[in-house]
């Protein structure tokens, strides 16, 4: 606690002083500038009073050490420190991820408690998140020695709002139930990322306000009294009449119904334009989509995705057909994905595969694509998932160049037994 200095008034410390020693004395295990400026708070120096109530650029140093969440509290001290902390906010526009490969003791998903403990630590306020959690423990069921299915151990919908209930309210989130994940460990944009096809896993992607940048969610369902989607629903959207219009993320649900297959290459073949990026896949569902009006049928089948628009943006994808069988031949994939040039800081990789790949199609050989991947893209993270059907082509799309064919014929987007891999830079 900040005690009076010998000498001094017996009017109260300044806010300022309360706040910052409450963000930065009061954390345990507190090392480096962060503890250099606590200590410097706790003094009994009276002008710390007055640099920490007036010097701007003083009080924006020290407040850039704090993660966001704390960076928040710190911003409802006093006018300075809520302008300081806005400004550090702006800057802050590098995506984060939370990511899990082990297995939890609790009743809620591993991702849920990987999220609570590192949203402390995150240093980006989250605009967009996406997240995608493993369909075998995210809803589903434990079995008996007799094997016997019991009751659901996680319900998906309760998972889900355990999730959003630690994001901030006005942020948009679209999440996913995949067959397998696809995950980079938290923090570590050089480290390995995972192939997960059995177990328990999952990830949340963290996008910030990023300038020039503009990431939307959508959704279209069937509905079994209209054959056509409504063109308002493509420009609410930001996939009609968008001149910026750069990568469109799109997946499909309960593909499997009557008809699902006809509306999926509905609106695939309306986006199916060589100046945008198409890539994802089929999933078994989504839990978590923060613009949806819980309209549609519970059973009905459709897309959901995230749009991505801005001039600085650029992206490319690479298909892994069913002749890439081994390790040279999975490199020599990724060598053309290398020869689109884009840049690797503040780039997102995706990689979306069919379940039939993996270690089975490798010969046993596990983690054989992301391995292929982070060979030729060192400090990109990666992430995705293992589904029922792909989508994506070769293409590419930067500032200044634009993979067009001499024909007019358009690409096939949908596979099977194949992998998409993505790059996405958000400039």
């Amino acid at each position: 606690r900040v005690r009076s200095a010998p000498g001094l008034r017996a009017s109260p410390p300044p806010s300022t002083t309360f706040g910052l020693a409450r963000l930065l004395g009061d954390r345990p295990g507190l090392a480096g500038p962060e503890a250099a400026a606590a200590a410097a708070i706790m003094e009994p120096d009276p002008k710390a009073f007055y640099v920490l109530s007036n010097l701007a650029e003083v009080v924006e140093r020290i407040l850039a050490f704090l993660p966001t969440k704390a960076l928040l509290r710190a911003a409802c001290v006093c006018q300075l420190w809520r302008e300081c902390s806005r400004r550090l906010l702006r800057t802050r526009q590098s995506f984060a991820w939370v990511s899990t490969a082990e297995s939890s003791s609790s009743s809620n998903h591993a991702l849920v408690q990987a999220l609570e403990e590192e949203l402390e630590k995150v240093q980006v306020l989250p605009q967009t998140v996406f997240y995608i959690a493993d369909a075998e423990t995210f809803s589903g069921h434990e079995e008996h020695c007799h094997g016997q299915k019991k009751a659901r151990r996680r319900n998906s919908k309760e998972t889900a709002i355990a999730l959003e209930k630690l994001l901030p309210k006005r942020c948009q989130v679209l999440g996913l139930v995949t067959p397998g994940i696809v995950v980079t460990p938290t923090g570590s944009r050089s480290g390995r990322p995972l192939e997960i096809e059995d177990g328990e896993a999952g990830f949340a992607l963290l996008f910030p306000k990023i300038d020039g940048v503009k990431i939307q969610t959508f959704h279209f369902f069937k509905d079994p009294k209209s054959k056509v989607v409504d063109e308002s629903q493509f420009a609410e959207a930001g996939l009609k009449n968008n001149p910026d219009l750069r990568v469109v993320l799109l997946f499909g649900y309960n593909t499997w119904k009557s008809g699902a297959t006809r509306f999926l290459h509905q609106i695939v073949n309306r986006l199916n334009e060589k100046s945008i990026i198409l890539a994802g896949g089929h999933v078994d569902s989504f839990t978590s989509l923060t613009s949806e009006n819980n309209s549609q049928p519970a059973d009905s089948c459709g897309v959901v995705g995230l749009t991505f628009s801005g001039p600085q943006i650029q992206s490319a994808t690479v298909l892994l057909d069913q002749d890439v069988v081994n390790e040279k031949t999975a490199e020599a994939a990724m060598q053309r994905l290398k020869a689109a040039s884009i840049p690797e800081r503040n780039t997102v990789g995706f990689m979306f595969a069919c379940v039939g790949r993996g270690y089975q199609h490798y010969k046993s050989k596990r983690n054989l694509e992301a391995d292929a991947f982070r060979k030729f893209f060192p400090t990109v993270p990666l992430f995705g998932f293992f589904g029922h059907g792909e989508i994506g082509c070769d293409r590419i799309v930067t500032g200044n160049f634009i993979l067009r064919e001499c024909n007019n014929v358009k690409d096939d987007l949908l596979h099977g037994y194949t992998t998409v891999m993505t790059l996405i830079h958000l400039g």
